[in-house]
């Protein structure tokens, strides 16, 4: 958050606070799993749940589009718990319960999961095999995050600029 502060500051200003103890222990009450340890202090600084008053119910995800990537968005504790319920790989043997999305797009057709079981993050795109363990945790995930923005900051990553002080992708 600090590099999209320093090479997006527009884009920064625009998200929201930190979710609280009691939104994440509301969350996995509903879910029926504990959120592993570095989701919980991700959330707990960045809640990056769109305003009530700004949902689009006319898609499956709401988030900020844009970040970390042109198509997809962090979920907030609200979109996680919402797309967590209805994840359409959820009705078949591709999906488990121990998955929790916490990157999406506007479909919820692919996206990014930390497993709850031993904190991998995997990633699903509907109509492909899902990948468990691309990440060995959601730090290395964030590394990888960090290091396109560096990327992106440095003028060195041709799909990314800023202007103005948010992220454009071409």
């Amino acid at each position: 958050m600090n590099l999209l502060r320093e090479y997006a500051p527009a884009d920064h200003a625009d998200l929201p606070g930190p979710a609280t103890e009691r939104m994440l222990m509301a969350a996995e009450e509903h879910m029926g799993v504990s959120l592993p340890q570095e989701l919980r202090a991700w959330l707990l600084q960045n809640n990056l749940d769109v305003p009530e008053d700004q949902v689009d119910n006319d898609v499956a995800c709401c988030g900020y589009a844009g970040f970390p990537d042109e198509t997809s968005f962090f979920l907030g504790i609200r979109a996680m718990e919402k797309l967590y319920t209805n994840h359409p790989l959820s009705d078949g043997s591709e999906w488990r319960k121990e998955w929790i999305p916490f990157v999406s797009d506007q479909d919820s057709w692919a996206g990014q999961f930390i497993d709850a079981r031993d904190g991998r993050v995997g990633r699903w795109f509907v109509g492909e095999l899902t990948v468990t363990g691309e990440y060995a945790s959601l730090a290395d995930y964030f590394d990888s995050v960090a290091e396109i923005l560096t990327k992106i900051g440095a003028g060195d990553y041709p799909i990314c600029s800023v202007a103005d002080g948010r992220l454009v992708w071409s």
